[in-house]
């Protein structure tokens, strides 16, 4: 069983020797989260074939489970379109072990939803994803808006990690933002105060739903190991979610199942036919 690690930790202790009783390598309440993937990717290494790691985090969403994965947000700033489609992959791996899904929709987050629109890199990965959704064992639905990340369309949603990290703190000041206005409405008078106490069960229910400190813990996917990176504002509630989210993590298999498929989906794109094959002037 994995031995829990006194806090704080500096990215280098926590990381030191990858002990054999640790599956589940460090949750960092308090930190630099460029550090802590530095130190990772150098104790840890990547996986094969993976050229950037990616940081997934979970979203409040009207799915039936309650959230929707999205990735990356915040271990690199740029992605070309072969890190999209790993992240898609990797995405999908996490979905499957810590969501139960049996097969994630995938979304790519566009400025709209049309083919036309957004970078090249964006333009290339949509079509990659759509043709490797079968082996990467996922159903691509395209590109989603940012109305689409609380949405019931999609399971995972895959970004860069600028545009994902400025989307998850934006959410997260949002959701601050309507419990402070709540609390404001409910105390501005008495009879303000007796409809909050007539909807206390309700309300609870509301703020256990948005709550960001609830759904702490970025995973680093991509990595030989796994590391859950707690937010840097986090209390013990956010870091005991951390801690939860690494068990269970353990417990699934995860990190063996996300090499096994990022391996499949490698030697399927190599077996694949490339575009001078195709057009018949290759033989």
């Amino acid at each position: 069983m994995p031995r829990a690690l006194s806090f704080p930790l500096t990215p280098w202790v926590a990381i030191r020797g990858r002990q054999p009783w640790l599956p589940v390598l460090p949750i960092l309440p308090r930190g630099n989260t460029g550090a802590l993937m530095a130190v990772s990717m150098i104790r840890l290494r990547k996986l094969p074939g993976v050229n950037r790691p990616a940081i997934a985090c979970l979203w409040p969403s009207r799915n039936p489970g309650g959230f929707n994965l999205m990735l990356d947000v915040g271990a690199d700033i740029k992605a070309e379109a072969d890190d999209l489609l790993q992240y898609a992959i990797m995405g999908a791996s996490y979905a499957r072990n810590g969501l139960n899904l049996t097969r994630p929709r995938i979304g790519l987050l566009n400025v709209g939803t049309e083919e036309h629109k957004g970078r090249a890199e964006l333009k290339e990965a949509h079509d990659r994803m759509a043709g490797a959704a079968a082996v990467g064992g996922f159903d691509y639905v395209g590109f989603v808006e940012g109305g689409d990340l609380p949405s019931d369309r999609v399971d995972v949603i895959v970004t860069d990690g600028f545009t994902g990290n400025i989307a998850l703190k934006t959410g997260e000041g949002t959701a601050k933002l309507i419990s402070d206005f709540l609390r404001q409405a409910f105390n501005a008078g008495l009879l303000s105060k007796f409809a909050a106490l007539l909807a206390m069960n309700s309300l609870k229910r509301l703020q256990k739903r948005i709550d960001p400190r609830r759904q702490n813990g970025g995973v680093f996917l991509g990595l030989n190991g796994t590391v859950v990176k707690s937010h840097g504002s986090a209390d013990a509630t956010g870091v005991a979610a951390a801690i939860s989210l690494a068990h269970r993590l353990a417990q699934s298999g995860f990190q063996a199942r996300l090499a096994a498929r990022l391996a499949e989906v490698a030697r399927a794109g190599q077996d694949m036919p490339d575009s001078t094959a195709k057009d018949g002037t290759t033989e």
